[in-house]
């Protein structure tokens, strides 16, 4: 009886969620205007949420330097946004690999990775756009990342998901109201946000439904699993490939940036809602605590 209300449960919120996708979505290639000119002298990061910001080496950056330097983060955040959703996509599609077609569970994880087909379109086009590399993550963790579709299962896969999302959420939200903040960047973030709502509380279900089976040492890897891959979402948004854009050795920039206060800060910020539903769930504690600390999402914990 169990099983079937939540069967019945799941498949509930995937009808809502389907005809949710269908009422409202949207199409980069039309919904903004690439062509449009960039405007001189606004920000595309807000200061406050650069890697360096209160550094020595922030200081000695003329306001010009301090733009650039926001413009090359934000094509790091957006590239690696590519790779966290390419990663999420190979999950979901693991899951429809096993499951009936027929059912909505499985209609509304394809709808999703239609949605995020076309935002990792949307942060390629937009970091050409604005003249930066496709940044991306370092290459071993690149690397590394492929043996997360093996691995992960379960509520850490989601709780992963979630994770991703939800910290570029928290920096989206921030921006894309924010009039000092490029009108691309802001439309680029209107458009993750509005369509990313329906995939959190898809993930947030599964992390729930997922953690009402789990006992002992399943709960324990599942817990250590989340804690190192959230880890390593964290390290991997700022590749020190961009401090050169300024005039910084990658090395220096990378090692002021991970002992920076600040940023620090801004990390947990960015993860402050997604942890505590975490917590709550049961996801964060045993061996995941070190790796927990280490990416910041904890503050002082």
């Amino acid at each position: 009886m169990t099983r079937a209300v939540t069967e019945s449960s799941r498949e509930k919120t995937a009808e809502r969620l389907l005809r949710s996708s269908a009422g409202k979505f949207y199409d980069p290639e039309i919904d903004i205007d690439w062509d449009a000119p960039l405007v001189e002298g606004k920000r595309y990061l807000r200061e406050e949420r650069s890697s360096l910001y209160g550094t020595e080496l922030w200081e000695r950056l003329t306001p010009e330097q301090r733009i650039e330097l926001g413009k090359h983060e934000i094509a790091s955040i957006a590239t690696n946004g590519i790779w966290f959703e390419v990663l999420l996509m190979r999950m979901l599609l693991k899951q429809v690999y096993d499951a009936d077609p027929t059912t909505r569970f499985a209609q509304y994880a394809l709808t999703e990775i239609a949605d995020e087909c076309r935002h990792s379109t949307m942060f390629a086009r937009f970091s050409e756009r604005v003249g930066c590399p496709h940044y991306g993550p370092v290459v071993w963790r690149k690397r590394l990342g492929k043996l997360l579709n093996v691995i992960a299962y379960g509520p850490a896969m989601y709780g992963s998901i979630l994770v991703a999302e939800e910290i570029l959420d928290r920096l989206q939200r921030e921006q894309m109201n924010d009039p000092e903040i490029q009108p691309l960047v802001r439309m680029v973030n209107r458009i993750h946000v509005l369509e990313e709502a329906r995939h959190v509380t898809f993930a947030r279900e599964e992390v729930v439904r997922g953690m009402r089976r789990l006992r002992g040492p399943e709960k324990v890897y599942q817990q250590w699993l989340l804690a190192v891959v959230s880890h390593e979402i964290t390290r991997s948004l700022v590749n020190p490939a961009v401090y050169a854009s300024v005039g910084i050795r990658p090395r220096d920039g990378y090692v002021a940036a991970v002992n920076n206060p600040h940023w620090q800060e801004t990390i947990r910020f960015y993860g402050e809602r997604i942890m505590g539903f975490l917590d709550e769930a049961g996801l964060v504690g045993g061996p995941g605590m070190r790796w927990w600390r280490r990416s910041f999402l904890l503050g002082d914990r």
